[in-house]
């Protein structure tokens, strides 16, 4: 298998939309030539100092922009293809390209090491980074194996390290953002369930070869989905959860057998119930590369989100719709604030868990590879 990446549009405008950066239309655009946005200015006074292990997903970016508004400071990267390097150079001239990996896991003065590996990878890089004394912040999904979770946890609870996974569908939207802030004060009541959609443009000419192998990628649930189920414990507040049902297929790419384009969960939490679907289905007509949704239902109301684009309402994303018992309600979300980053430093810092509990990451993870593991696998009926 190939491990060189090609840029592609999906993966680009989700980390555009999150970063509020305009776009070219090109579908072959690199990274850099597509954000042209400037990435936010090096803190004068940095807070933290990292760097980054693996580039092979272009969340990367948002990853870093995120940490940078935060107050963290990226001093180096290492990643294998020219193409990557070329392109996080240009956006990030301020970085030292290491020599090897070891060099960055060696620096004494990097307390935080982020990745965008490739999906399997990357739970094992974890723990190196852990074993070396530093936190972590992956992409999603940041463990794509139950003996990877184990060995994960076991690590993190032996060293007292942050294992931080970048769930971008909540921490870096500014409508689910500002949901829960909405949530928080009471709006729509006590959050009875959660329905979650995430369905993606494929974009196949744009895919590297591994994109289509489970033993990569961990499969649907594990990986698209994962964003879901941090979303349902978080909105729900749940701690405990178990998979009510689940289900996945190839029921359309039949010239690639190893892969998974439909994937749906129910769900039972302590606190309140949720359903996901995740899909490759997103139509060449959509102005997004997916119509991303969540629907929060309360007993005094409900939210429904639309992320990334509004069909049938205003243009853009990050659109909240608010019902309650007072009124009906618009509100675009689209210059609320975005707290990860300054909240993942502040815990670096203060070793406190006011970003993600670790607890939380754990449990999302743990319930996606389960749903994975478990699922009903639909036969295509071609």
């Amino acid at each position: 298998m190939k491990n060189k990446v090609h840029p592609r549009r999906d993966f680009i405008r989700t980390t555009a939309a999150a970063a509020g950066l305009v776009l070219f239309n090109s579908h072959r655009a690199s990274a850099t030539e597509t954000l042209l946005a400037p990435p936010p200015p090096p803190p004068a006074d940095p807070r933290i100092r990292f760097s980054v292990i693996n580039i092979n997903h272009n969340h990367i970016y948002g990853m870093v922009d995120a940490v940078t508004r935060g107050g963290g400071q990226l001093v180096a990267f290492y990643a294998k293809e020219a193409n990557l390097v070329a392109e996080f150079s240009k956006r990030y001239p301020q970085a030292k390209l290491a020599g090897s990996q070891q060099e960055i896991l060696e620096d004494n003065s990097i307390q935080l090491i982020m990745s965008s590996g490739i999906p399997v990878e990357r739970a094992p890089l974890g723990i190196e980074v852990m074993k070396h004394g530093k936190d972590y912040l992956v992409d999603k999904p940041g463990i794509t194996q139950l003996k990877q979770l184990a060995a994960v946890k076991k690590i993190q609870q032996a060293t007292g390290r942050i294992y931080s996974i970048m769930y971008s569908e909540r921490f870096e939207n500014r409508a689910t953002v500002k949901a829960g802030e909405l949530i928080q004060q009471g709006a729509i009541g006590k959050v009875i369930q959660t329905i979650g959609l995430g369905p993606h443009r494929m974009s196949i000419p744009s895919r590297p070869e591994w994109f289509f192998d489970k033993q990569y990628y961990g499969g649907i649930i594990t990986d698209i989905g994962s964003h879901q189920f941090d979303q349902f414990l978080f909105f729900t507040g749940s701690t405990e959860a178990s998979i009510v049902a689940s289900q996945i297929g190839n029921v359309h790419h039949p010239q690639y057998p190893q892969f998974e384009d439909f994937g749906d969960v129910m769900i039972k939490g302590n606190k309140g119930t949720g359903y996901i679907r995740v899909d490759w289905f997103t139509p060449d007509g959509l102005k997004s590369w997916g119509d991303g949704r969540l629907t929060i239902l309360g007993t005094d109301g409900f939210i429904e989100i639309r992320k990334n684009v509004d069909i049938a309402g205003p243009d853009g994303g990050n659109h909240l719709y608010l019902v309650n018992q007072k009124e009906t309600r618009f509100i675009d979300c689209n210059k609320e604030p975005l707290p990860f980053g300054k909240q993942l430093v502040d815990d670096i810092l203060n070793r406190t868990e006011t970003a993600m509990p670790q607890a939380h990451c754990f449990l999302a993870t743990e319930l996606a590879l389960l749903a994975q593991k478990n699922a009903q696998v639909i036969r295509s009926s071609e």
